[in-house]
């Protein structure tokens, strides 16, 4: 058994409304060729209504070439992710030099040597901490990252495990691309931070017990979600058909992994769901036969700030444990879908 001990995330200091990253991300749009009104569109059906940035939003626009932005990314996700890691070490009541790992997972920026191995001096992590750096989950990398700590935690019942996740999305701007995709991206992805620490059986912590996980792969959709890495770094990758993917496979799939435990969706009472954007919400809600209230949390997520990629569902996470929770003991769902294109449940009791 692995119990969460604590969840803290934490946002960069510069708050934007929309309408204000809509204005300056039309501008680049026309300087590059692209439609105006296309960006106001598709920014406007959004869900989204504020979202904190790592620079401040007049410095996009003279961000010079791929290693200048990921220079950035270093810098600030080494801050954040300093943050976000003590902030939940602390709440756990657990010492830096008690961790056994460290998981750590962005999609939005490369560095190496790692975060987690940056900041593991700062933290007072011990030497021979075992470290765990994740590329390439994308938003699936908040639930994969929770998943595997409890892979190592249960056979360790005296073990500790933080996941840490940064993702700094402002800094993938494609300020030359006018795709539809690229416009979307601008619409929807925000920046932040979200660290957990979870421990084995043998030890107190006052959040959910983690029960099982599953990941699963969907073969012939790769070219669904993602990136094209070229000179001018990370250009979105985006399939329209995805929220339909999402309504074929998503139902079977969760109703299967409940099935394994006794368990049917009407007995869920918290849906802790990574909120991809308005269309791929409403397709997991259909496929799932939700209440609308059921992802009111990954809704009020998606318009206070953004979509996040990997940390939003840590997010939601922390402000779930952090409202009003579902009765001792009963189950709770949370999922995430991301490049692969795969999606990953983790299955909780409150």
């Amino acid at each position: 058994m692995t119990r969460i001990g604590a969840v803290h995330a934490v946002l960069p200091p510069h708050r934007y409304e929309q309408y204000e990253i809509t204005e300056a991300l039309a501008g680049m749009a026309a300087g590059a060729g692209g439609g105006r009104g296309v960006v106001e569109r598709v920014h406007a059906a959004a869900g989204v209504r504020s979202r904190r940035l790592a620079l401040p939003l007049e410095q996009y626009a003279r961000l010079g070439d791929f290693g200048e932005a990921n220079d950035r990314f270093i810098e600030a996700a080494q801050d954040l992710g300093e943050e976000a890691v003590r902030g939940a070490l602390d709440a756990a009541g657990i010492a830096p030099d008690e961790v056994d790992l460290v998981i750590s997972t962005s999609v939005t920026g490369i560095a190496a040597p790692s975060i987690e191995a940056r900041l593991a001096g700062r933290l007072g992590l011990r030497p021979d901490v075992r470290r765990l750096p994740v590329f390439g989950l994308g938003c699936a990398g908040g639930a994969a990252g929770l998943a595997r700590l409890h892979d190592y935690l249960e056979p360790r019942p005296q073990g500790v495990a933080v996941l840490l996740s940064v993702e700094l999305c402002s800094l993938t701007l494609q300020r030359a691309d006018p795709s539809t995709a690229n416009a979307v991206a601008g619409a929807l992805f925000g920046d932040g931070a979200a660290a957990v620490v979870a421990v084995g059986r043998d030890r107190a912590a006052a959040g959910p017990e983690v029960v099982a996980a599953r990941s699963r792969l969907y073969p012939g959709t790769e070219r669904l979600l993602g990136w094209d890495i070229g000179a001018g770094g990370f250009r979105i990758v985006l399939g329209g058909e995805l929220p339909d993917l999402v309504r074929d496979h998503l139902g079977p799939e969760v109703e299967d992994f409940l099935a394994g435990h006794g368990l049917k969706t009407g007995d869920v009472t918290g849906w802790i769901c990574h909120p991809g954007g308005p269309k791929v919400l409403e397709a997991v809600r259909e496929a799932l036969d939700l209440p609308a209230r059921a992802l009111e949390p990954a809704w009020r997520s998606l318009a206070e700030v953004g979509n996040l990629s990997s940390a939003s569902v840590l997010h939601i996470l922390r402000d779930v444990l952090a409202g009003e929770r579902p009765l001792p003991g009963s189950p709770g769902l949370l999922l995430a879908m991301g490049p692969g294109f795969a999606s990953e449940l983790v299955l909780l009791r409150w």
